[in-house]
């Protein structure tokens, strides 16, 4: 668990001992509305670290987190969160998770300070160390006098900040942020995104960082769950995922493309022809000089030559073909 230097106003953080077990285990975690599977059959072991939780708009992530928060009664199948049973364990797991829901979810009328020193004490902090927490952690995200104005007064970029506060003001082992850069400009995301990544990095709390943006996860997430319709297509580290499709291209050309296959196909280089017309090749180096040397070869000039994406991006793209065949 992260310890804040009371002492200190700087909020400085202390590295806790990692867990080695697992923070997340569900098997066969089912939720439904009706009819409608919004998860299926979910079955997952997920270890301590920087989780991005990717999909389209609505492919079963918030749900997923509020089932685990237990702000969604689970319709069939089993869940721990931090060793503890979900539906049994209520009181025990909120003492050790954060949450920053996507909508806003401030008190209207309260000031930025007294809202975070709130959620303190509704962790179970005394009026006293949840005051100066709560500074701390405005401090931590960034806020300086804007945290003694009404909350209903706050930019997008400053209510986000006043999330992450108060979602860490206990000293959490895992914080679920729920689409954390929504409505920022490119600057304040690039602002949020630093402070999360700081979380698990220098601080050792564990991010579930749910979004549509895959710029947002491929940044600063290790492990990556991809769900679409309610179902995990795919559950892996993201350094696994880019060595898949290291070394691919697409080739256009205007005209030759058997010519440029044949080729392609004598330097043992798995190829095909596209669709779209173009010549997909994988020539299993770091860099594009393999293929424009064989197309030199036989005097061929390409219009173009693409790295292809790699498998995350791949993959994104296939869960949302996915959530479109709905």
């Amino acid at each position: 668990m992260v310890s804040f230097a009371l002492q200190d106003s700087s909020a400085g953080l202390t590295m806790p001992p990692r867990m080695s077990a697992p923070i997340i285990e569900t098997t066969n975690l089912t939720k439904r509305y009706g009819r409608q599977n919004a998860l299926d059959n979910v079955t997952l072991s997920v270890f301590p670290g920087a989780i991005g939780l990717l999909g389209p708009n609505g492919a079963g992530k918030s749900t997923f987190m509020k089932c685990l928060l237990q702000l969604q009664p689970i319709t069939s199948g089993s869940a721990r969160l931090l060793g503890r049973e979900v539906g049994h364990e209520g009181r025990e797991i909120r003492k050790r998770v954060g949450y920053t829901p996507e909508q806003d979810c401030h008190i209207p009328g309260m000031v930025g300070c007294e809202y975070v020193t709130y959620c303190a004490q509704l962790c179970g902090l005394p009026f006293q160390t949840a005051r100066q927490r709560a500074h701390e952690m405005l401090d931590f995200v960034g806020m300086g006098q804007e945290r003694y104005r009404k909350i209903d007064t706050y930019s997008t970029g400053m209510k986000q900040r006043l999330k992450l506060a108060q979602a860490i003001v206990h000293d959490p082992e895992i914080v679920f942020l729920d689409e954390p850069t929504n409505g920022l400009d490119p600057k304040g995301q690039t602002q949020i995104l630093e402070l999360v990544q700081s979380l698990w990095r220098q601080h050792g709390i564990s991010v579930i960082l749910s979004s549509h943006l895959l710029h947002d996860v491929d940044r600063i997430c290790e492990q990556i769950i991809i769900i679409a319709r309610g179902r995990v297509l795919v559950h892996d580290s993201l350094k696994n995922l880019k060595a898949r499709r290291r070394g691919a291209a697409e080739i256009v050309v205007a005209s030759r493309q058997g010519e440029l296959i044949e080729a392609c196909r004598r330097n043992t280089w798995p190829c095909e022809l596209l669709p779209n017309g173009r010549v997909r090749v994988e020539h299993r180096s770091d860099n594009l000089n393999p293929v424009l040397q064989l197309m030199q070869g036989i005097k061929l000039a390409p219009l173009e030559v693409i790295p292809s994406p790699n498998a995350l991006e791949e993959m994104f793209v296939q869960a949302l073909a996915t959530s479109d065949q709905a």
